[in-house]
């Protein structure tokens, strides 16, 4: 899986936050613009998304309707998975973020460990 560009992270927030499929102008009209933006710049990253397999979308008419394929959460996962097996030394990087982990961290994970034994 392939992470995500600035305006892709916005795209995306705009999915996770929507009720409902969105168009590729409801997506325009919801993103937050510092500088202006064209309805074929959102299409295309709407495209692209779909193409990293992102976002899912379904014919409405004549266009697109887009949602998330996956939660903020479930993709956040998929790209810590990534960067932990794209560095060759899966067990290296999990025992170095284990001994740099913060308490608030360390916590997470014990309460993780937990749930996944009484599983």
């Amino acid at each position: 899986m392939r992470g995500l560009g600035e305006l892709e992270a916005k795209v995306m927030d705009v999915l996770w936050s929507a009720e409902k499929p969105l168009r590729v102008r409801d997506v325009l009209a919801r993103l937050d613009q510092s500088r202006p933006l064209a309805y074929t710049t959102v299409m295309t990253v709407l495209d692209n998304l779909h193409g990293k397999d992102y976002v899912r979308r379904n014919k409405a008419g004549r266009a697109y309707e887009y949602t998330a394929a996956d939660s903020r959460e479930e993709v956040g996962a998929r790209l810590l998975r990534d960067v932990l097996y794209s560095s060759g030394e899966v067990e290296q990087v999990l025992l170095h973020f284990a001994e740099s982990a913060t308490p608030e961290e360390s916590d997470i994970l014990r309460r993780a460990l937990r749930k996944g034994e009484s599983s």
